[in-house]
């Protein structure tokens, strides 16, 4: 289970590089279109803040490469830090809504592996 999620961990973490991309106007899709607001539109961040937001965005695609890492290698902190890096997703999905949507069911998936592997002791 342990490397199932180190998998996971790793995919939910380059799917983070979109919104990097995307707020750095380094790619632009038609899912992922360049725009200064979140919140559904309800808050313009402007173009330093919206800046500021991906470079969020790929703190926590590292975040979960590292997480990934320690479960690979199996160190005593990757698990706590993955529950940390996974709530940290979920508020950037939150913020970034609607596009980010599918982040939080991701998200809501990956904890609550974290939380049956714990109980159960397979991670």
């Amino acid at each position: 289970m342990r490397i199932a999620l180190a998998l996971a961990l790793v995919l939910h973490g380059t799917a983070h590089l979109v919104g990097f991309a995307e707020s750095w106007q380094l790619a632009a899709t038609e899912h992922a279109p360049f725009k200064t607001t979140v919140l559904s539109g309800r808050l313009d961040l402007g173009l330093v803040g919206i800046r500021v937001g991906g470079i969020l965005w790929l703190l926590v695609a590292l975040a979960f490469g590292l997480v990934a890492a320690g479960a690979l290698t199996r160190a005593e902190w990757w698990v706590p830090m993955a529950f940390t890096t996974a709530i940290a997703s979920v508020v950037l999905s939150v913020v970034w809504w609607p596009e980010s949507r599918m982040g939080v069911a991701v998200n809501a998936v990956l904890i609550t592996a974290l939380l049956v592997g714990r109980q159960f002791g397979f991670i």
